[in-house]
């Protein structure tokens, strides 16, 4: 039988539990853990430059440089939430994508796993097709200027750092 484990929450994105896990060396620990449905990320690149967003996040209360990326919804593949994400969020279609590595966001208690591609993308007449509540802003930028934001501390998302790194960028 294995040791207690209780939910405490569960909502629409994610769930939270709490409970004594038996660790390797046999040891019981104490543990908080979220059950995250995983995520894509794609780095979009348009006529040689990268499709950048900036997004209002809530929770840190400003603005952020971040690729385009989301969660993957029931049943839904990492490949197919990359393609739906980069349109929804910047309006471009992926072509040529190709999953270039996966990270976990935060290991220490969440198990969300971050698929990353990258994608030679074309710009659509229809634009983007945002969820509620995302303020987001779409702009191409160079690697140079990438590089620039990124040494000045201005793309500090770490699933972007993680991405550019995958795609040779920074």
């Amino acid at each position: 039988m294995g040791l207690p484990r209780k939910e405490i929450f569960n909502g629409r994105l994610l769930r939270v539990f709490k409970g004594m896990k038996r660790l390797p060396n046999g040891r019981e620990a104490y543990f908080e853990e979220v059950d995250h449905p995983g995520a894509a990320l794609i780095v979009p690149f348009v006529a040689g430059r990268i499709v950048f967003i900036r997004q209002y996040r809530d929770v840190i209360g400003k603005y952020i440089w971040e690729l385009p990326a989301g969660t993957l919804e029931p049943g839904e593949t990492p490949y197919v939430c990359a393609e739906r994400e980069v349109m929804e969020e910047t309006g471009c279609r992926a072509r040529n994508l190709k999953r270039i590595g996966v990270i976990y966001s935060t290991p220490g208690f969440c198990n969300e796993r971050i698929y990353i591609y990258r994608a030679d993308c074309e710009e659509v007449t229809e634009g983007p097709r945002r969820n509620d509540g995302e303020l987001i802003r779409v702009k191409k930028l160079s690697r140079n200027e990438i590089r620039g934001l990124f040494r000045s501390g201005r793309i500090n998302d770490s699933k972007t750092i993680a991405a550019l790194s995958f795609a040779g960028i920074l």
